[in-house]
């Protein structure tokens, strides 16, 4: 099956958004998909913040993005966009790192008044970085993620389902479009 790179934006070690991606991770690989994490926060800030192309966690990050058949990208929205964090490895990255890729983006924040930060603020740039395919996006409310002492994730039952639907959606996607590989390389 396909590599998916699963990007979490979130600058916070408790995040809800990296904890709800890597929930989602686990349902990709259950669909046999390779998954692997990538938290923007444990990139250093000089790296980031410095521009520094030639850092060794930029490079891997790069090459992550390289080696990814899909990706999803994961953002807390602060007011009304994704996060500085994320925009700063965006950034980094080549002009069409995304190209010929799908696309998964999930969004968190405390209100639906930020629903539509994945569509006006998230979407032209992956489309700008030359995704082939930007599958539906999905919003989750922060109330909606509950943690676990144990650290399992609950979701509110208006957001599981209708989450599991989008990844089942972009898994089907990396399907075909790696038989769509397969078949023309």
């Amino acid at each position: 099956m396909a590599t998916v790179l699963s990007v979490s934006g979130s600058p916070s070690a408790t995040s809800r958004t990296a904890r709800l991606l890597r929930h989602l991770d686990a349902r990709l690989a259950a669909h046999g998909h390779e998954v692997i994490p990538l938290d923007v926060r444990t990139i250093p800030a000089e790296a980031l913040l410095g521009a520094d192309f030639q850092h060794p966690a930029i490079a891997r990050a790069t090459a992550l993005f390289a080696r990814a058949d899909g990706v999803v990208i994961g953002t807390p929205v602060y007011k009304a966009a994704y996060s500085g964090l994320l925009k700063s490895l965006l950034d980094l990255l080549p002009q069409y790192a995304l190209e010929g890729k799908t696309v998964l983006p999930l969004a968190t924040g405390g209100t639906t008044a930020h629903v539509l930060a994945i569509d006006y603020a998230l979407r032209p740039v992956l489309s700008s970085m030359g995704a082939g395919h930007i599958v539906q996006g999905w919003f989750t409310l922060d109330k909606d993620i509950e943690t676990g002492e144990d650290g399992t994730l609950t979701l509110a039952p208006g957001s599981a389902e209708p989450l599991r639907h989008v990844v089942d959606r972009f898994s089907a996607a990396l399907g075909g479009r790696t038989t769509l590989l397969a078949a023309t390389g």
